[in-house]
C-alpha cells in the first residue's frame, strides 16, 4: 500500500513543507547555537532522579496489587449471618447504659 497525494494537493503540500524546514540564511539560527540539544550533568541528575521515583512507585503499587482480593464478589449466606448477629449485640448494649442512667437518677 503505497500514499499518493492527489495533484492538486501535491503541490501545495511539498512546497509548504521547503518553506518550514529551511534554515535562515542570514547567520541566525534561531537560537540554536554550538550547544543546543545537549543536556548538562544537572538534566542527567533530574532524569536518574525520576527513575528511581519511578522505580519506588511501581514497587509500592505492586504491594497494593497483591492485597487486593482477587474477586469482589458478595460473601456467601454462610459468612453474611455472623453480620446479621452482630446489630443485635449493639442494640443490647445501647440498652444496657440507658437502664443504668435511669438507676442512677433514681439514686439521686
Amino acid at each position: 500500500m503505497s500514499l499518493t497525494l492527489p495533484a492538486g494537493v501535491a503541490l501545495p503540500v511539498t512546497a509548504s513543507a521547503l518553506v518550514l524546514t529551511q534554515q535562515p540564511g542570514n547567520g541566525d539560527n534561531g537560537g540554536q547555537g554550538e550547544d543546543f540539544g545537549k543536556s548538562s550533568p544537572v538534566g542527567f541528575l533530574v532524569l536518574i532522579l525520576f527513575l528511581i521515583a519511578v522505580a519506588f512507585l511501581v514497587r509500592s503499587m505492586t504491594k497494593h496489587l497483591k492485597r487486593v482480593p482477587a474477586s469482589f464478589d458478595e460473601p456467601a449466606a454462610e459468612e453474611a449471618a455472623p453480620e446479621q448477629a452482630e446489630p443485635e449485640k449493639k442494640a443490647e448494649v445501647a440498652e444496657k447504659p440507658a437502664s443504668d442512667s435511669t438507676a442512677t437518677t433514681k439514686a439521686d
